[in-house]
């Protein structure tokens, strides 16, 4: 999978990704990272890319032609690396903004279905709406604050689409068994030693019963949701037995409630 991210700052994107997992994962080919400057493409001789807003207004905003015409360059780029009787299909692009939708683990599964990814990175107040409206795709948030610029955000996005590509994780079970897999989040996890305090391992986990203890586990991811984000359980796929668990636990607290 091929991640390019359109930026004033590809050191950042870089440094930020180029460590551990992702890291390895560019190193060994399973990913590619390519950041374009945006900067490169000014045709001011300060590499300016920046201007006031028309209007008024505090701040200054991102040119569109600069944006415009990196956003060429990398698409002819991409073209080009494909096989010549290759259907070339335009990569999606992400304009990373509070404004936009908030990025989840369904989103991030979507997104790594995708070949090419291109992420544009905001600054300032923003970016000129005339070029956001010629080639981004998508509008994606990390949340609902406001960040300095898009690279954050973007190499959290990265990262998440990142371990869901094939490879990329030593153990390719770990991206299917984790926080928000069937909408749940994930279970207690506990290693050596047996005893740490006076606080035992559960005695289930040492078992090696592994049907006890996948039992155990979902009981618990659902017991976790239910007490930190009981939002998810709307969406989970649960089976009757689950949901019959769930049933209880809500039972039980509604009468610690009005006990």
């Amino acid at each position: 999978m091929n991640f390019h991210v359109l930026t004033l700052f590809p050191e950042m994107i870089e440094a930020g990704l180029n460590t551990s997992i992702t890291g390895r994962a560019i190193d060994s080919g399973l990913i590619s990272l390519n950041a374009v400057n945006i900067r490169d493409f000014s045709e001011d001789k300060h590499k300016r890319v920046d201007d006031y807003p028309y209007g008024g207004g505090a701040g200054m905003v991102i040119q569109a032609e600069p944006v415009y015409k990196a956003y060429g360059y990398l698409v002819n780029h991409i073209k080009l690396s494909k096989e010549k009787d290759e259907e070339f299909k335009r990569p999606r692009v992400i304009y990373v903004t509070p404004q936009g939708e908030v990025f989840n683990q369904k989103m991030a599964e979507e997104l790594a279905k995708e070949e090419e990814l291109i992420f544009l990175c905001g600054h300032y107040e923003g970016v000129d709406e005339r070029v956001l409206e010629m080639i981004v795709t998508d509008n994606i948030s990390i949340g609902d604050y406001v960040l300095t610029g898009g690279e954050l955000p973007a190499m959290v996005m990265i990262d998440a689409i990142s371990r869901l590509v094939p490879g990329v994780l030593n153990n390719e079970a770990s991206s299917q068994f984790e926080s928000f897999h069937d909408n749940l989040l994930e279970y207690p996890q506990y290693t050596r030693p047996e005893i740490f305090m006076g606080k035992k391992v559960p005695e289930v986990l040492l078992s090696g019963h592994h049907a006890n203890i996948e039992s155990y586990r979902r009981q618990q991811a659902i017991l976790r949701t239910y007490e930190r984000r009981p939002d998810l359980l709307e969406n989970a796929e649960l089976s009757e037995k689950e949901r019959e668990y769930l049933t209880k636990l809500i039972f039980q607290k509604n009468l610690d409630i009005y006990s």
